[in-house]
């Protein structure tokens, strides 16, 4: 049986360097994987909790495919560009409606910690971001806390394997290229 992959092009841009990636890891993994591939530009919901967790907000239908498709899968890779430090609004609106307690994890009665509903899985995070290449590490920090250990963790899938790309405003052509071929390496491997 072939390793399930939920693939998710975090960028709500339809044209990317981010779109890019992810169709090289996608046709890689495919040769030997069950790919679920999820774009944000295509799905359409509204990106505000407004309720938080006062009130059940009924979700849109693409809301309730990127929930199966994390209950299905076995490896989560996220491909997101960095913004100003942070994750592109859409995105975190994604995380805000869909990694709901119920779903995701649940708290129990006098316990701060959280049942984790999504144990088992393992993830790769993949950023691209313009700042230099010696800031990448200190511009993804906070990217990778809140993705990584505060959202994925939280709810049970093993700490992610990281891949930063950066500058992608400066990089040439062949540099582009290069890393291109490092993830068509980590798509082959299904990592």
């Amino acid at each position: 049986m072939s390793k399930k992959i939920l693939l998710l092009n975090a960028n709500p841009k339809a044209e990317s360097f981010a779109k890019s990636l992810a169709d090289t890891y996608d046709i890689e993994a495919r040769e030997h994987a069950s790919v679920r591939r999820l774009n944000l530009s295509e799905m359409h919901f509204n990106p505000s909790l407004d309720s938080g967790y006062d009130a059940v907000q009924p979700l849109e239908p693409c809301l309730s495919h990127f929930q199966e498709s994390l209950q299905w899968a076995e490896h989560i890779v996220i491909v997101s560009p960095v913004w100003w430090g942070g994750l592109p609004a859409k995105f975190k609106g994604l995380i805000d409606r869909a990694i709901l307690p119920g779903f995701a994890f649940q708290f129990e009665e006098n316990n701060p910690y959280p049942v984790q509903l999504l144990q088992g899985k393992t993830a790769r995070i993949i950023l691209t971001m313009d700042a230099p290449a010696e800031m990448l590490v200190e511009q993804a920090e906070a990217v990778l806390a809140q993705l990584d250990r505060f959202m994925l963790q939280f709810c049970g899938v093993s700490p992610a394997e990281t891949t930063l790309l950066g500058s992608v405003i400066l990089s040439t052509e062949t540099q582009r290229q290069s890393w291109l071929e490092d993830i068509q390496t980590i798509g082959r491997q299904g990592r």
